[in-house]
C-alpha cells in the first residue's frame, strides 16, 4: 500500500512537534493533526490584552539535561524565570518548597539546627509501627502535623478529589526539605520560560512543526477510517483507553477548570503563582501571567491577566490533565498496554506522550521520549547521552 506520509502524528503537543522536527530533518513526510484549533497542546500560549497567557495552566521549563536545554533554545530565547510559588493558608503566606523561609513562617526557626529539631519533634510523634498505608500517614511521617495540615492536606484533597486517607502513600513518598533560604522550586540547573517576543511555547512548537503538514480541528477517532491508512506509522498521543473504545474500561483522570480575567490593576498578587492550601477555598491556585514574562513590557502595563484553577473530575466537555496512578488504574493500564503491543505489531501504531503513556511528564521528559522513540524507529546516532 502506498502511503501519503511516513508518519501521522495524532496530537500537536510537544511530543508530536519534536518528533516532526526530527523526521523533517531526515526528509520524511509528516502529517500532524489535533482536535483542538491550535498547536502546542496544553503548553499553548496566547496574547491576551498584551500579556502572554498560559491558557492551560502554568508551564515552567526545567531540565537537568544540557542536550535538551540546548535543543529547545534553538527555537526561542528563554528568560531565566525561576519558579518560586507562595502558599496561602487562611491568609498566612509561606514559601515553597519547604525551606528555611517556610520553617521561619511556621515556627520562627532562624537556623537549620532549630528547623531540624522542630521537624524531628513533629515527626517523632507521628511514627507508626508499620509502613504507611495512605498519603496522610506518609506525609505525617515525613514532615509532621503542622506542614501536613497547613500546606499539604487541603491542597492535595482538592487536587485529587479524594481524602488523603484514600490516596496511596507513594504519591508523596518524597517531599523536598531544604535547610537554606532558597525559594527555587526546582533543582534543575536549566530553567526558564520562552518570552512573548519568541511567541512562548506556541512559537516553539510552530517552529518545530515547520515543514510538516498540519491539520487542526480534526478528530482522529471521528475520521479514523479515512486517516489510518495515510501513513506508514501512526504515533498516537491521545488517551490510550479512548483509542481502544474503552474496551477494558475507563482510566481515571483529573481535570481543571480555568477561569481567566483581565483586571484593571498593574499587579494583583505580586507573584506568578500563589497556591491556596486550605480546603475551604475551592480553587488550588491563582496564576498572574505577566510575572512569567520577566524582562518584557507586559510588567509595566496598567492591566493584568489572572487565572483561577479549579480542580474537577474529568468527563464530557473537559480535558484530561492528570492520570490517577493508583493500583486499579495501573492494572487497567496494563491491559491497554497489552492491546497496544499487539496493535503496534499489526498496524504500526505507537502510543506516546502523557495521555498515550498514562504518565505525568514534564516538558523535557516529553522531548526526551520523542527523541528516544525516533531513534528507535529510524536509527542513526543517539540524540541523548546515556
Amino acid at each position: 500500500m502506498k502511503h501519503n506520509y511516513h508518519y501521522l502524528l495524532v496530537g500537536a503537543g510537544f511530543f508530536s512537534c519534536t518528533f516532526a522536527y526530527l523526521a523533517r530533518q531526515r526528509g520524511l513526510r509528516v502529517l500532524i493533526i489535533d482536535r483542538r484549533p491550535h498547536i502546542a497542546g496544553n503548553t499553548y500560549t496566547e496574547d491576551r490584552d498584551g500579556i502572554m497567557v498560559h491558557k492551560y495552566g502554568a508551564h515552567i521549563f526545567h531540565t537537568s539535561s544540557k542536550p535538551i536545554w540546548d535543543f529547545v533554545r534553538q527555537f526561542a530565547e528563554f528568560n531565566g524565570y525561576i519558579n518560586s510559588p507562595v502558599a496561602n493558608y487562611r491568609g498566612s503566606l509561606y514559601n515553597l518548597p519547604f525551606n528555611m523561609n517556610t520553617f521561619y513562617g511556621l515556627w520562627g526557626c532562624r537556623t537549620p539546627q532549630e528547623a531540624r529539631r522542630k521537624l524531628e519533634e513533629q515527626c517523632s510523634s507521628e511514627q507508626l509501627h508499620r509502613a504507611p498505608e495512605n498519603l496522610e500517614e506518609q506525609a505525617l511521617q515525613l514532615v509532621g502535623r503542622d506542614i501536613y495540615e497547613k500546606l499539604i492536606k487541603g491542597y492535595t484533597e482538592k487536587q485529587w478529589g479524594r481524602a488523603c486517607t484514600e490516596l496511596p502513600a507513594f504519591i508523596i513518598r518524597r517531599l523536598p526539605l531544604r535547610f537554606t533560604f532558597d525559594n527555587n522550586y526546582f533543582k534543575d540547573p536549566y530553567q526558564g520560560i520562552p518570552g512573548s517576543a519568541s511567541g512562548g511555547y506556541s512559537g516553539i512548537c510552530a517552529q518545530l512543526a515547520a515543514g510538516a503538514e498540519l491539520k487542526l480541528g480534526l478528530d482522529f477517532l471521528a475520521e479514523r477510517d479515512s486517516l489510518q491508512n495515510m501513513a506508514r506509522r501512526i504515533i498516537y498521543t491521545g488517551m490510550i483507553d479512548e483509542y481502544f473504545g474503552y474496551s477494558e474500561g475507563r482510566l481515571d483522570y483529573r481535570s481543571l477548570d480555568f477561569r481567566t480575567k483581565t483586571l484593571q490593576t498593574d499587579n494583583f498578587q505580586g507573584n506568578a503563582v500563589v497556591n491556596y492550601t486550605d480546603a475551604e477555598i475551592p480553587y488550588t491556585r491563582i496564576i498572574e501571567h505577566k510575572h512569567f514574562d520577566i524582562g518584557s513590557k507586559a510588567i509595566d502595563l496598567p492591566q493584568t491577566v489572572v487565572t483561577w484553577e479549579y480542580p474537577q473530575e474529568f468527563g464530557p466537555g473537559t480535558e484530561p490533565f492528570y492520570p490517577v496512578n493508583d493500583q486499579p488504574n495501573q492494572a487497567l493500564l496494563q491491559k491497554y498496554r497489552d492491546l497496544a503491543a499487539r496493535q503496534s505489531g499489526r498496524e504500526e501504531v505507537y502510543f506516546a506522550g502523557r495521555l498515550g503513556s498514562y504518565k505525568y511528564f514534564d516538558m523535557d521528559q516529553v522531548i526526551a521520549e520523542a527523541m528516544t522513540l525516533f531513534q528507535k524507529l529510524e536509527g542513526g546516532p543517539k540524540l541523548l547521552q546515556d
